[in-house]
């Protein structure tokens, strides 16, 4: 199964110019997890999924693999 999730996660924070550690600092969590949900060892739950989606600037479907 492919991780949709942290491809895109992984992308996005790519597209934002955001190390991992930076996104971390910005939700407050630490560089591991943000690492574990780009691998899909760890899937954000629903609040941190909608902070990553404001921080990155893309929608919730995207980010989920229902959208483009």
């Amino acid at each position: 199964i492919m991780n949709i999730i942290g491809k895109r996660l992984h992308n996005c924070r790519k597209e934002e110019g955001l190390t991992q550690a930076q996104l971390a600092q910005k939700l407050s969590t630490t560089q591991s997890t943000i690492g574990k949900y780009e691998r899909g060892e760890l899937q954000p739950n629903l609040e941190t999924l909608l902070q990553i989606c404001k921080i990155l600037n893309v929608s919730a479907d995207y980010l989920l693999g229902l959208g483009d």
